[in-house]
């Protein structure tokens, strides 16, 4: 009980740390404001990379139309502060529900595919949904994009600050209920599901139930991705979430490993940084990518990380273990 109380603190402090200390430095200038939006867009990245890897690295089961889900969630969340005047967390937050709604009514006929036709449906799911978008002027603005949507605050210069504090502090809350859902009865049993499906319907599983429930889940933590990037942008267009974006997801998902959410988040960071610093080369930049993936495949076909997950908590506890040794030993020698 004291051992995990102890890791409790540790990781609330480690929390804490994360979101104030760059925030910190955003805030005196340390840390520049272009620096800070890449920085900041790389945690919206991780957030639906997140999302793709609960599904697909997971569940194991193969998805590739998150971008589409990403603009239901950008484009609920616009119209509910622009239209009805909700303020922008609970806007956010009815944008997350209302991908979820259709994530549960795409997933219920489609998840009893497998495969590559699950990925070719869900890919076409992502393209119908863009061209909806561009169809329904009077709601989304079209082809032309939707101007003027609200940022995280009117304050201009306070921007960059408060988006990456809100965009960062939304990823840890994310990541530590994912951590925590995963090591839960309900996490188990979809590991199960990509492990071995036929063994897990044995076993007594509701093989679909878990399916339906994890789509669902990813389809909300797509959406809360979409209702952060449209106050982040302040304008959205349906070319944004283009199937190459979802792509892309796909992308850094492969690289930190299909399966481990930390090899998600420090992928989302790099490739998202990469990305940036590559954009003097205009348009060549986008055949890097494709070298990165066919080099990841062939030397490290499991991503950066596998399966395996970072623990900072573990970490810390180990150098508090080692401390209390070496401070024990030093105090024997002394007798």
């Amino acid at each position: 009980m004291e051992h995990k109380t102890r890791n409790s603190i540790l990781l609330a402090i480690v929390a804490i740390a994360v979101v104030v200390i760059p925030t910190s430095l955003i805030k005196i200038e340390v840390i520049d404001e272009y620096t800070a939006q890449i920085l900041t867009l790389a945690g919206i990245n991780a957030i639906i990379a997140i999302s793709l890897n609960l599904i697909s690295g997971i569940t194991g089961q193969l998805a590739l139309g998150h971008a589409g889900f990403m603009a239901i969630g950008a484009y609920t969340t616009s119209s509910l502060t622009m239209q009805l005047g909700l303020p922008l967390p609970l806007a956010i937050i009815g944008g997350g529900f209302m991908t979820a709604v259709f994530g549960f009514v795409i997933g219920f006929p489609t998840l009893k595919l497998t495969g590559d036709y699950l990925a070719i449906v869900t890919l076409g799911f992502g393209e119908i949904i863009r061209v909806v978008l561009i169809n329904m002027k009077g709601l989304t603005g079209g082809a032309a994009g939707l101007k003027g949507v609200p940022g995280f605050t009117a304050d201009i210069l306070a921007q960059p600050v408060i988006s990456f504090a809100v965009v960062t502090a939304t990823l840890v809350l994310i990541l530590a209920g994912i951590t925590n859902f995963l090591l839960s009865s309900y996490g188990r049993a979809i590991i199960s599901i990509r492990e071995d499906e036929i063994a897990a319907a044995s076993n007594g599983i509701p093989v679909f139930f878990y399916k339906m429930f994890s789509f669902t889940i990813s389809a909300f933590l797509a959406g809360i991705a979409g209702g952060l990037y449209a106050p982040f942008f302040g304008y959205l267009n349906p070319t944004m979430f283009t199937f190459l974006k979802s792509v892309d997801f796909l992308i850094i998902v492969v690289l930190g490993g299909m399966g481990s959410i930390t090899g998600t988040i420090i992928a989302s960071y790099v490739l998202t940084y990469l990305q940036e610093f590559l954009r003097f080369l205009k348009d060549y930049r986008l055949v890097i990518y494709p070298f990165i993936l066919i080099f990841i495949m062939l030397f490290r076909p499991k991503g950066l990380l596998g399966r395996t997950e970072l623990s900072l908590v573990g970490l810390l506890n180990k150098v508090l273990q080692w401390r209390a040794s070496k401070a024990k030993d030093d105090k024997e020698a002394r007798r």
